[in-house]
């Protein structure tokens, strides 16, 4: 029978504190895992490479994460199940070799090699398919060759080991750069391991018999590197020693390991009961006594099993308390009458250590009738990962973690959208948002070396005028031409103490400019004109907030004339807004009459004038080419002598945009 609730044993329930910030939580010891590398690195000597086994998120611990640490710690490379596996890592921005150590399927080729991740081979089929696909992308890809020497799984049947290295070194674009088994019960000592180690020898000695010497040849996983020690070969795999549990009871005493992983949370809900209430799915709990039950909000959502209902437990205060009833997808209650002092918010550990008590993993698995590595893998798929450094919380990696594989195109499309509407929210303007999207863009997969520019308050004042009749007699060519001085101005972030600027005589040598992010300014000499560098381009003035900056040197390259500016009192600017100045002086050919001028970054605010007084010039045309939200700038003209185009300074002017000036003589 159901009882109810009494005014004096009422529940009571407290609110969970505003501070707590997680509901639960992985915490990962980096500190635990350093030692157990430096015990791995103590036993296998420093002739034997070592790779950090990483699949399935490093059972749980988060695998870039770990894999960064492994690095750190001296792995040669790393360890992965799949092709998805290794995208997420090289997207992370891990370059380290990774071995898939699952045989790879033809769906994963195409990752394979634009990932540059290392597959393992089981069969001529996808040798030959690798091989192929290979060629056309014009690399080589290096693989490992699996031998099943009788695990029975992945793998080529030893007697047929032979002759299919031998296709696969004869195939041009693979590189065999490793070969392996795996033994079937390496956490004990047994005769099939003998058997194994036998049959992989003979592969290894017939192939050096012919010939064939492969660098990496490994068969040591975890068990193997402490019950084998002569198996080391070139290359150990260890996985759950890594993380501080041991394969076996029999291997407990071969090595000194830290456990890496603890699963913890707060209780949030703290209740009274009378004797005969029912707790749970089921009513499989039922108090005899007065009890005290605390609300977890964890449960088989979590990867805290339902096996363990009625029969898990958890450390409050150091005390082990059991799970009371079923346990559900999202919680699960503790009986904690033995902990009076037990309040909302106290920390509940699930797996780990606290006060002195330990609840393991072996512990959990026993219970559930699993083993170590399943509870590993499970646990808080829901939690975040919080790294620890030195005891302290290092970093921590968000909950609901997803691998995002690049190749799904609609992840792209979503990705891609979600990237543009944070630009325009964080620039507050979706045009200024959607612009830096696009330079962002062809900054990170087009010039990879240019930085993105933003520039304000640009003003660009191009004055046109004769040459002085004196130099005309010295000078008859002259007499063609018109002087043209142009000065602009901008504000931007000073990123070189030393730049340069660059006179070009055709596109190709433009572009080169534009390619080096040490060049400020660039200008297009046109030589059909009868113009020349060193003759007719002169830069004669160059500030920086209003002080002069030397010119250093000026040399002639295959790319151009490069006037070079700068010095190291620019040093304590860098990285800050400066006004940047630059005047040239160059001619052009009166027979040419426009004068175009170009905006090649987002810049702010705008104005452009074009000076042309006492040169005969009349009739004076602008052809304006705007993007952004006002394409057409208030224009303003002094008769036969000036046009000025300008845009307020909150507006926006995007590549490429720009006026041409026309005229009549």
């Amino acid at each position: 029978m159901c009882h109810g609730l009494s005014m004096q044993s009422a529940s009571r329930v407290i609110r969970l504190r505003d501070n707590q910030k997680y509901r639960s939580w992985v915490e990962v010891d980096l500190g635990h895992f350093a030692a157990n590398w430096a015990e791995m690195k103590r036993r296998v000597g420093p002739d034997v490479k070592i790779m950090q086994v990483v699949k399935a998120d490093a059972y749980g611990h988060g695998a870039i994460e770990i894999s960064n640490a492994a690095l750190k710690n001296g792995a040669c490379c790393l360890g992965v199940a799949n092709a998805d596996e290794g995208v997420q890592l090289r997207v992370s921005g891990i370059t380290a070799p990774v071995l898939i150590l699952s045989p790879a399927t033809g769906s994963e080729i195409d990752q394979i090699i634009k990932y540059n991740l290392t597959p393992s081979l089981s069969d001529l089929g996808f040798a030959r398919e690798l091989q192929k696909k290979a060629r056309r992308a014009d690399i080589r890809v290096p693989i490992h060759v699996e031998v099943d020497t009788g695990m029975g799984r992945g793998g080529t049947i030893q007697a047929e080991a032979r002759p299919m290295i031998h296709e696969i070194a004869s195939l041009p674009n693979l590189i065999l750069e490793g070969i392996f088994s795996h033994f079937s019960e390496s956490e004990i000592l047994s005769y099939y391991n003998d058997l194994q180690w036998r049959g992989f020898r003979e592969v290894l000695e017939q192939l050096e018999k012919d010939g064939i010497r492969i660098p990496l040849r490994h068969i040591s996983n975890s068990g193997a590197m402490l019950n084998y020690p002569a198996c080391h070969l070139d290359m150990v795999r260890p996985g759950i020693i890594t993380y501080g549990l041991y394969p076996s009871a029999e291997t407990r005493d071969k090595i000194s390991l830290s456990p890496v992983m603890s699963f913890k949370t707060r209780v949030v809900l703290v209740k009274e009961f009378p004797e005969g209430y029912g707790i749970g799915y089921g009513r499989t709990f039922v108090t005899r006594r007065p009890t005290r039950i605390a609300t977890i909000p964890v449960g088989y959502g979590d990867g805290f099993g339902w096996m363990l209902s009625n029969q898990g437990e958890a450390l409050i205060r150091g005390e082990r308390v059991p799970v009371a009833g079923r346990i559900s997808m999202d919680m699960c209650t503790l009986d904690i009458s033995k902990v009076p002092g037990c309040e909302v918010c106290d920390e509940v550990v699930l797996m780990g250590e606290q006060g002195g008590e330990r609840i393991t993993a072996d512990e959990i698995a026993e219970k559930v009738r699993s083993i170590h590595y399943e509870i590993l893998c499970a646990l808080g798929k829901r939690a975040p990962r919080v790294f620890l450094h030195e005891g302290q919380a290092d970093r921590v990696e968000p909950s609901l973690r997803r691998i995002y594989i690049p190749d799904e195109e609609k992840s792209i499309s979503r990705i891609d959208g979600i990237i543009r509407r944070c630009f325009q929210a964080r620039a507050r303007n979706d045009e200024l948002g959607d612009a830096i999207y696009y330079e962002m863009f062809e900054t990170l997969f087009g010039k990879k070396d240019r930085q993105l520019e933003l520039r304000s308050d640009f003003r660009y004042h191009i004055r046109v005028t004769g040459f002085p009749s004196e130099e005309g007699v010295s000078d008859p060519v002259r007499r063609d031409y018109f002087r043209v001085t142009t000065r602009v101005e901008y504000m931007k972030a000073i990123r070189n103490p030393v730049f340069m600027i660059g006179c070009a005589t055709d596109n190709k040598q433009l572009a080169a400019f534009f390619e080096d992010p040490r060049c400020e300014y660039r200008w297009l000499l046109n030589p059909g004109e009868g113009l020349v560098p060193d003759r007719d381009f002169r830069v004669s003035r160059v500030r920086i907030d209003g002080e002069a900056v030397p010119l250093i040197r000026t040399e002639d390259t295959r790319r151009g004339r490069e006037v070079w500016c700068g010095s190291e009192d620019l040093r304590k600017k860098l990285n800050r807004q400066a006004r940047m100045e630059i005047e040239i002086e160059t001619k052009q050919r009166k027979s040419n009459r426009l004068f175009s001028a170009y905006l090649v970054y987002p810049t702010q605010g705008m104005e452009i004038s074009f000076q042309y007084g006492d040169t005969g010039i009349r009739n004076v045309r602008e052809i304006g080419f705007f993007a952004g939200k006002h394409p057409y700038p208030e224009t303003s003209r002094e008769e036969g002598q000036s046009v000025t185009l300008r845009l307020g300074n909150d507006a926006w002017i995007f590549p490429v945009s720009g006026v041409t000036f026309v005229w009549d003589l």
